[in-house]
């Protein structure tokens, strides 16, 4: 029998492990995805596009109103696009294979800023290229320019930042991103941009974007989506734009591959971006979480947490409390009926635990309250 391709053997499941959906008893701080339903208006114009008969081939990098209303909703971020450069993806992991495939060559290496959502290792690998994980800085998790520097190497070719960041919540300073930009100058690399949580920032200073920088849109690819901000994780909608050459490259991709999303989402997802009534309530609420949730994980004994700066996730140093993050995750599920992700799925991650609050604030109280009571029990 021919063998499989054995690139899959260095390839990891990511959170699979501890995503599992467990019995009703437990407590999920394990899943990245808003609790929110979709829009009303947005599954509204699903329903009317398929009742107009929206279920044919289109244009195959996505409808002109939606490529349009892309480039409109990336100019709030001080992107410049041409709409003839976006491109609708099924879902944002397939603009960030774009990404890659489009700019890298079997063998190339790509700066992660580590910790980082283990899907970047895995696609990387898959495709043949090198992952490198940079350590951030463990008080705050923000990027160690010593540490990039130190990683450069001759077949360095791109560094993938994601801000604000899965898994640690960190949003990069408008000054870092500046830094990040100029290194890149420096040592001539892509940037691929993934800003899927950028609507998500509880900071005083906004996502910033590479490309709103001088010397930052002819190097980098933006990547987002609609899950995070619409609640509209299983929609799989996406976007990638970028410089023309890249994006010339990336409808060649597509058209070999996905030819197109669903013709009858299209719409839909155009109404999303004009919603800000909707993005900004659940937006308001994120924070709100962010606060209850920093503010109890803070008292739990043998736990450092800093304040999330963005998304919906809080990266916990739980090694206080003597166990590593494997044993922490697998003794909280098994006796205090929580389940969180352990950081060492993750290079980097060792030491740490990645708790979601896309969870209901009585969630929240529960669920700390049982790691609290069985904490303080050993």
């Amino acid at each position: 029998m021919p063998e499989i391709n054995r690139t899959l053997g260095n390839v990891g499941t990511g959170f699979a492990a501890f995503l599992a959906p467990p019995g009703p008893e437990v407590i999920r701080f394990s899943v990245g995805q808003p609790d929110f339903a979709t829009p009303q208006a947005v599954v509204d114009e699903a329903k009317a596009a398929l009742d107009r008969g929206e279920t044919t081939y289109t244009r195959t990098q996505g409808s002109i109103e939606l490529c349009d209303a892309v480039a409109l909703h990336l100019s709030k971020y001080k992107i410049p696009v041409d709409p003839l450069d976006v491109l609708i993806t099924p879902g944002c992991k397939q603009a960030l294979l774009y990404s890659m495939i489009a700019t890298l060559d079997a063998g190339d290496e790509v700066l992660l800023l580590s910790p980082a959502w283990p899907s970047y290792d895995g696609m990387l690998k898959l495709l043949n290229y090198k992952p490198v994980h940079v350590p951030v800085l463990r008080e705050n998790y923000h990027p160690n320019f010593d540490a990039l520097e130190a990683a450069i190497t001759s077949k360095t070719k791109a560094i993938l930042i994601n801000s604000p960041n899965n898994p640690t919540g960190a949003v990069y300073t408008p000054e870092e991103i500046r830094q990040l930009v100029d290194f890149a100058i420096k040592h001539d690399l892509w940037i691929i941009d993934d800003m899927i949580y950028a609507n998500l920032t509880w900071t005083d200073y906004p996502y910033t974007s590479p490309c709103s920088l001088e010397g930052g849109a002819e190097r980098t690819i933006t990547v987002g989506g609609w899950s995070k901000s619409w609640a509209m994780t299983g929609w799989r909608l996406g976007w990638i734009t970028g410089p023309k050459q890249v994006m010339d490259g990336v409808k060649k991709i597509n058209v070999s591959s996905a030819t197109h999303v669903a013709s009858f989402m299209m719409p839909a997802a155009t109404v999303a971006l004009g919603l800000e009534k909707e993005t900004a309530a659940m937006a308001a609420s994120f924070k709100e979480r962010r606060g209850i949730i920093h503010g109890l994980l803070k008292e739990l004994p043998g736990i450092i947490v800093p304040e999330p700066e963005g998304a919906f996730y809080a990266f916990c140093d739980v090694t206080g409390t003597g166990m590593d993050d494997i044993e922490f995750a697998t003794r909280a599920l098994e006796e205090a009926k929580v389940q969180l992700i352990p950081g060492s799925l993750m290079e980097s991650g060792e030491g740490f635990v990645r708790i979601s609050y896309a969870t209901s604030t009585e969630n929240i109280h529960e669920g700390v309250r049982r790691l609290s009571d069985w904490l303080n029990s050993l």
